[in-house]
């Protein structure tokens, strides 16, 4: 299967938003990656949500919005209804993660998890069948641009056995300081989307980048 590429939006240029969203559109990239920042669970604030609309309108392509806030079981509704295909929580931050689980799911969403650093990816063990996508965070969670942390590697060959042993069908999604340096080896271990920010809007070509990332195996 073909990796996923999901470009950071939050890495965009908010002054010509319009124009990267359809840079990302003609492009090979596969998904929209949201990252929505509360100012408390993460230290820093991203979109609300007129410019999250202003996005879903550009989109042509998935939006994979990435919830980085305290109490996500509150939003779930309005993000169903922007239209977002991928509705990633933090289980750091979600008490009753199953119950918001099934909640994203009977709104006619796939459910995502994500993962802070520090926290193991065995604990996701007993709800793996629950879960369409684990977001591994490779850096910690807040502000783009940040340097890849290498142990990554090992929590994708981890959370990959327990796929298998599971027969579970859940993809494995790695955010943070993805790069041609570390996007081939993440792939051969197991990753099936990469979430890219900086590398891609920073780029003298992003298009041409996101090209770069989606043939690198």
């Amino acid at each position: 299967m073909a990796t996923i590429i999901a470009p950071s939006l939050l890495a965009a240029d908010f002054g010509n938003l319009e124009r990267d969203c359809k840079m990302v559109n003609s492009s090979e990239a596969d998904w929209f990656h949201i990252d929505v920042m509360d100012g408390v669970f993460v230290p820093n604030i991203s979109f609300g949500m007129p410019v999250i609309k202003s996005i879903a309108n550009n989109a042509e392509k998935p939006l994979d919005v990435h919830l980085m806030i305290v109490k996500p079981e509150r939003y779930i509704e309005t993000f169903a209804a922007l239209g977002s295909e991928i509705l990633t929580v933090h289980y750091e931050a979600s008490t009753h993660l199953h119950r918001t689980l099934q909640s994203i799911k009977s709104n006619g969403m796939k459910a995502g998890v994500a993962l802070n650093p520090h926290t193991a990816v065995d604990l996701l063990e007993p709800i793996i069948h629950e879960i369409d996508l684990v977001c591994l965070m490779s850096v910690n969670p807040g502000f783009g641009g940040q340097i890849f942390i290498e142990s990554t590697y090992e929590k994708v060959i981890k959370l990959t056995t327990i796929i298998e042993k599971a027969g579970a069908s859940t993809k494995i999604e790695i955010d943070g300081g993805v790069t041609d340096q570390n996007a081939k080896q993440l792939v051969e271990c197991g990753a099936h989307a990469l979430v890219a920010g900086s590398f891609v809007f920073s780029s003298e070509n992003p298009r041409e980048t996101i090209l770069e990332l989606k043939n690198i195996n």
